[in-house]
């Protein structure tokens, strides 16, 4: 390990030594400073990176029994018992990186590539759309930065201006190449939710080694990319760690440390973060034998731990994972999923070429599949885009989020919006069981709210059964 590393943000020699300290120390079976370290975490104000490692390490079946029941304690404390559901929509795969662990890198010459037109654009959207979608995250592979920009803007024009009988997507986040101040500013004047941009390791050496060319092959203008977004006017931000590439542990030891510097320059932690593991993509032999892989058992350790350690923030997984896992993983914090996705530009309305996916999908489930399943976990699913509208972004988000006020605000625009979809998509079998779990959850009190709220509640859903849409708090 190189020990002397250090960066304005990330400090790999503090991270290294963290970890050598944990590991001569063993606190697995040490009941007592774990069941402090839970209770410290229901206070919902994070945890320590040395907490962080204890809980990683965990090995005692009963005590990971309860880190899992921990993090679903603090979870729906904060957001209720909504998932939020998005898709994500490829609009290009050419790419000028080159990043050995991607099927979109440049020198994969057998891959078809593909840039949507914009009429394609509108065409997919209505697919999306017409299955049930009001949330779209806006994905293109990153070209030549400038350009880049005005084809995504473009496209988020015409995904915006797409209104079918069955209604329109209400906000689009993005997933693009890190962009200038200036380029921000442009990006924010468009009215999108949140931007999303991966460091994908932070480990120096490692990101040299498996991003060899191409603008994402600068650390430093990647890693800077979060500031800029801010600076530029951007509210909220999407992070996230492609697990495989380097040892976990320090990865989410320098994801925090990002955070607490975000928190500490700008009052604003990442609104979400993605947690997705490598998985096969054509042509990258990277990708089909990780460096570092991360067993079903660890990840679900990462997923539970980082609910604990930024319980605030948005956890998304992606469908790289199975429907199993992603199942399990909605009681160990996860807050937010991909249903129905695509990782093709054109894929929703044309035939599936692996030679034109970035990567390979595990979970291949409908949307109507991922909802039924939702719903019979007792949770709600939720396609709620209210905040963005209300103004409820950045540090006012975090305002309400940090204290686990927001769910006051989740949980009535989750029924809402599920009830829109019971409506105008569900078939009997989900309408049935959709209505029952929307009534238990207004007579449980889990938002306790007084007779009055909850009578309202009944009525707004009223009017949604009888023609009204879009009504959100």
């Amino acid at each position: 390990m190189n020990m002397n590393v250090k960066t304005g943000i990330i400090n790999e020699s503090e991270i290294f030594k963290k970890i050598n300290s944990s590991c001569d120390k063993n606190f697995q079976n040490d009941r007592n400073y774990i069941e402090e370290i839970f209770a410290k975490a229901k206070e919902l104000n994070g945890i320590t990176p040395e907490q962080v490692l204890s809980l990683l390490q965990l090995k005692d079946n009963d005590l990971i029994g309860e880190l899992y029941n921990t993090a679903k304690e603090v979870k729906d404390t904060i957001y209720g018992k909504r998932i939020v559901l998005f898709a994500p929509l490829y609009i290009s795969n050419i790419c000028y990186n080159e990043c050995l662990y991607c099927a979109f890198r440049s020198s994969n010459t057998n891959l078809h590539r593909k840039k949507l037109s914009q009429k394609e654009i509108i065409t997919e959207t209505k697919h999306l759309i017409n299955d049930g979608h009001k949330r779209l995250l806006l994905v293109a592979a990153e070209d030549n930065s400038e350009q880049g920009l005005d084809y995504m803007l473009e496209s988020i024009a015409s995904v915006y201006s797409v209104t079918t009988d069955k209604g329109s997507i209400r906000r689009i986040n993005v997933n693009m190449a890190p962009l200038s101040m200036e380029g921000f500013k442009k990006l924010g004047e468009c009215k999108i939710g949140t931007y999303q941009i991966f460091q994908e390791t932070y480990h120096q050496e490692t990101y040299k080694q498996n991003h060899l060319r191409g603008h994402k092959s600068n650390y430093q203008y990647r890693l800077q990319a979060m500031d800029r977004a801010l600076a530029g006017g951007i509210h909220d931000l999407g992070m996230g760690i492609l697990f495989g590439l380097y040892d976990y542990r320090f990865e989410i030891l320098a994801l925090l440390k990002h955070v607490e510097y975000l928190e500490k320059n700008f009052a604003v932690g990442p609104h979400t973060l993605s947690v997705p593991r490598i998985e096969p993509a054509f042509g990258s032999e990277v990708s089909m034998n990780p460096p570092y892989p991360v067993s079903d058992e660890i990840f679900k350790k990462i997923i539970a731990v980082l609910r604990l350690a930024v319980p605030y923030t948005g956890l998304i997984l992606s469908t790289r994972e199975s429907g199993t896992l992603r199942k399990d993983a909605l009681d160990l914090g996860i807050s937010q999923i991909s249903a129905g996705s695509k990782t093709n530009p054109g894929g929703y309305t044309s035939n599936v070429e692996e030679k034109e996916e970035q990567f390979s999908l595990s979970d291949k489930r409908s949307i109507l599949e991922v909802i039924k399943d939702i719903v019979s976990d007792g949770y709600i699913p939720s396609f709620c885009t209210g905040c963005y509208r209300m103004g409820r972004v950045g540090a006012d988000f975090m305002e309400l989020a940090k204290p686990g006020l927001i769910h006051k605000h989740c949980t009535p625009n989750a029924m809402f919006t599920f009830k829109e979809y019971l409506e105008d998509f569900a078939d009997n079998d989900l309408k049935f069981r959709g209505e029952k779990v929307i009534s238990e959850i207004i007579e449980s009190n889990i938002m306790g709210e007084s007779l009055t709220f909850k009578n309202n509640l009944k009525i707004k859903l009223q009017e949604i059964a009888n023609g009204t849409r879009d009504i959100y708090y």
